[in-house]
């Protein structure tokens, strides 16, 4: 069984920065892909940035240049930097994993809030 714990959220003004924090607790971490997600109201969940085992990373085209995900495989964390925010930005973001040997995203956190406004 794995838990994640979000924390890092709040509400910000168009163009300040926020870093989200993901502690992983229960299992190996360094043998987990960790993801960040969004959802905004109304709109589909979508993928935001993911961060391999080895730490090889993707980004998502719509924060491209201003969100960077790591990960401290000695404290079982996963980080969101997010700078220039925009109001776009605006949603509640979860921290997922999986197993590297995994398709599909198996546990999920509970989501913390960004809200930026103009």
């Amino acid at each position: 069984q794995v838990l994640l714990g979000e924390s890092g959220g709040g509400s910000v003004q168009a163009g300040d920065s926020l870093r989200l924090t993901c502690v992983f607790y229960g299992r190996t971490f360094s043998s987990y892909v960790m993801s960040w997600f969004r959802q905004a109201p109304g709109k589909e969940r979508e993928l935001v940035a993911t961060i391999t085992s080895g730490g090889s990373t993707y980004d998502a085209d719509s924060v491209k240049g201003r969100f960077t995900i790591s990960r401290d495989n000695a404290g079982n964390t996963v980080y969101l930097q997010m700078n220039s925010l925009k109001p776009e930005d605006t949603a509640v973001y979860y921290c997922a994993t999986k197993h590297i040997s995994a398709s599909t995203y198996e546990y999920w956190g509970e989501g913390t809030q960004v809200t930026v406004s103009s």
